[in-house]
């Protein structure tokens, strides 16, 4: 820690005392809302300097002359700002600007948050996703959804409608760390698959890494989702009302402090109630209704200063609840507070980033025929980060400590008692430097980890985009990656609703693979090449290559069937393959075609196999289609083809005897309970998935605040039958998600 304090101090004083020429920094914000401007174009009048805005609608231009100066705002929608600045040497003037939204619509560009950082930051393996870009897709349940969305990204494969999970380039839903406003969410997806806990009406961005991510984030080897929510309106109280056959959700927000517009709040509740709609509308699919039903709360309180530092408290309570009759019961329930800043000291070129949040998970199962089970995590993150900027250049590091609390514990099948109660801390820092050339961007960084008593890890990181032309850029990303958490359940369920976490575990095998073990931490290395070429400024073709190597995986044992075996095994995976995606969009249509193809192995002491979630073939078709006058109108479409998952096949069936008076038992006469031979592991496939989702929605604008939407979709448009499981011993197969229409209605005032 201390380390990092002289660091930080140092860098500070050093910056400081070697600047020479006047710096111009600000935030920009919209006029009637005080939202942030995300990826505005700010320039110095007549020079060839100047800058983007970030999430925050941060911006800074460094090098810039001294003297009477033009600040010249640009965007898309917008009035164009023009205003006079006076500069002195050496001065770092902050400035907070707002722009006015155009009356005249400009309906023959379109420029997405994408496109802006394509050729200032390396980017690989990101999506950037923002409310606009989930109501693309069709509304499945009436309702746009960031957990939607997700589905149709490259590398991403889903695994049913209900209880699936999302696997992201071969990594498990425990590898994937999920960042709400800088704080952990153990868990963001719902047992119906189709809706996330997150209301995509408090979404400002979203940025998904499916790999190589830079040396800011840390704990996970996989992926992570980095979303970050607006403020509320500091303008006007207002709010959203929907209603659909799926649930219904509430939004208000507006300023705490009208006078300056300095303070505001947004608040958010959404639930459903498909347990009780479906034995009204979805009879044909069971009469006891769909036995899934939540309730997500959300609310933010901003403050913004004068100079445009800004402070956020926020909070969340999400609950879940899954009933299949005679079968199990499931219910999970997740809550949190927290707090972040943007901070701009007068007088430093450094922008000052921070947060602290708490939050919890509990989820527990009853099932028929094995014993309860329960799993809990609790704990804090705090995050500090410093950013300097020198031209187009930039430098980034920070501080993260984590301390939580894991609780678990199952009975298995062989009446065997798994169990852990640990506290654990994790202290991690981290150095990033993005050097920008005329034809090259760098980005070296290292982070480094010390997990409890476990020697500190060392994870170099290295990202670099090659302009090679205005249209075409070649990318690579690499990097070491380690996690503390492991899953309580194994990669080797094929349906699994319950989804818990566990401490990095000590009783671990002290060998694997002939390779002495010293300690259970989850570690992978990623390398990802790519390109990107824009045929037009409608036409964006994107291709990456990808291997990831798991080098140590820690599994709960599923197989332990004496108190001398280990209750976790270690094995090792490889992950790799090619997304490709082709988008094409104008202001009346919008197209997307995603292709996936993946190979995953695991490999343990005695066998190599393929995980469940191994997709061969992944293909997304999305379309959006507006038409009418002004647009109001719109079609959208998906279709999803998959190719089918490994599972494993029955080779026969036998007497399962219990012996219970030992050797009284009359096993010639007894017939015992249906025992079954399994083949060898994953080494079938399950058929193909596929299936259209479609909606049609209407906006009617009532004033210049107030909207009407009404929508219908279908889920499953032509009723195929994708398997979700198939039940052994009653020779019964259970499907996906039928036909399934929907509508709903909403008001935006």
């Amino acid at each position: 820690m201390n380390f990092f304090i002289t660091l930080s101090a140092f860098l500070i004083f050093s910056i400081s005392s070697i600047a020479q020429t006047a710096n111009v920094r600000g935030f920009v914000n919209d006029q009637d809302t005080g939202e942030p401007i995300l990826f505005c174009n700010v320039v110095i009048e007549g020079k060839t300097i100047g800058a983007s805005t970030d999430v925050n609608g941060f911006f800074n231009i460094t090098d810039v002359p001294i003297g009477n100066q033009n600040i010249l705002i640009t965007y898309i929608g917008y009035d164009t700002l023009r205003t006079s600045i006076t500069l002195k040497k050496n001065q770092i003037l902050t400035r907070k600007l707002e722009l006015k939204q155009s009356a005249i619509k400009i309906n023959n560009v379109t420029i997405s948050a994408d496109k802006q950082e394509q050729k200032t930051e390396v980017k690989v393996s990101v999506t950037k996703i923002t409310p606009k870009d989930i109501k693309l897709i069709p509304t499945i349940g009436g309702e746009p959804d960031l957990a939607q969305y997700l589905q149709v990204l490259p590398g991403v494969v889903f695994t049913g409608d209900q209880g699936g999970q999302l696997y992201i380039r071969g990594g498990s839903a425990i590898q994937n760390k999920v960042l709400l406003d800088g704080m952990i969410v153990y868990n963001p997806f719902h047992s119906i698959g189709l809706f996330s806990v997150f209301d995509t009406d408090i979404i400002r961005t979203a940025d998904i890494y499916t790999g190589g991510f830079g040396a800011q984030y840390g704990g996970r080897i996989s992926s992570i989702m980095d979303i970050k929510t607006r403020d509320g309106n500091k303008k006007r109280y207002g709010g959203r009302f929907s209603a659909t056959s799926f649930g219904s959700k509430i939004l208000f927000e507006g300023p705490l402090i009208k006078k300056g517009g300095n303070a505001s709040f947004v608040v958010s509740a959404k639930t459903s109630y498909l347990d009780k709609s479906s034995q009204l509308f979805y009879t044909y699919i069971d009469t006891a209704g769909l036995p899934y039903n939540f309730t997500d709360l959300y609310g933010k309180i901003s403050v913004n200063g004068s100079n445009g530092s800004k402070w956020n408290v926020f909070g969340f309570n999400y609950v879940d609840n899954v009933s299949y009759r005679d079968v199990s019961s499931l219910g999970w329930k997740s809550n949190g507070v927290g707090s972040n800043f943007v901070l701009v000291p007068e007088g430093s070129s450094a922008l000052i980033e921070g947060n602290f949040a708490y939050s919890s998970y509990l989820i527990g199962i009853e099932e028929a025929l094995s014993a309860p089970r329960s799993s809990g995590i609790n704990g804090f993150n705090l995050g500090l980060n410093f950013t300097y900027f020198n031209g187009e250049n930039e430098l980034k590091y920070g501080l993260e400590v984590l301390g939580y609390q894991t609780d678990f514990d199952f009975t298995n099948a062989s009446d065997l008692q798994i169990s852990q109660k640990e506290n654990s801390t994790e202290l991690s820092g981290f150095v990033n430097y993005k050097l920008k050339g005329e034809k090259l961007i760098v980005e070296p960084g290292i982070r480094i980890y010390k997990y409890n008593s476990i020697a500190a890890t060392f994870e170099p990181r290295l990202g670099a985009k090659f302009l090679a032309s205005d249209r075409l850029r070649f990318k690579l990303a690499a990097g070491k990656y380690s996690q503390n958490l492991v899953s309580t359940n194994s990669d080797r369920d094929v349906v699994n609703l319950f989804y818990g976490f566990l401490s990095a575990p000590e009783d671990i095998p002290d060998e694997f693979l002939g390779k002495e073990i010293s300690n259970g931490l989850q570690k992978a290395n990623h390398l990802i090449v790519g390109m990107e070429y824009d045929f037009s400024d409608n036409i964006d073709f994107n291709l990456e290559g990808y291997v990831k190597e798991f080098s140590q995986l820690t599994n709960i044992n599923k197989d332990k069937i004496s108190i001398n075996d280990p209750d976790f095994i270690v094995e090792k995976g490889l992950a790799q393959g090619v997304d490709l995606v082709l988008k094409y969009s104008n202001p009346k249509f919008y197209f997307w075609t995603v292709y996936s193809l993946g190979y995953i192995t695991r490999t343990d002491e005695n066998q190599t196999y393929r995980p469940h979630f191994d997709r061969r073939h992944n293909v997304n078709l999305v379309a959006t289609y507006k038409f009418g006058f002004d647009n109001s109108w719109s079609f959208d479409a998906r279709w999803n083809f998959g190719t089918g998952f490994p599972f494993t096949q029955t080779q026969g069936f036998y007497p399962l005897l219990d012996f219970d008076d030992g050797i009284n038992t009359t096993y010639n006469e007894e017939t015992g309970e249906l025992g079954i031979i399994y083949a060898d592991l994953n080494e079938g496939r399950l058929p193909y998935y596929h299936r259209l989702d479609v909606a049609l929605k209407k906006e009617y604008q009532l004033s210049k605040n107030s909207t009407f939407n009404w929508n219908v979709g279908i889920t499953n448009a032509y009723n195929r039958e994708n398997i979700f499981y198939f039940n052994r011993i009653e020779y019964k197969r259970v499907n996906q998600l039928p036909f399934m229409p929907s509508a709903g209605i909403s008001l935006t005032f």
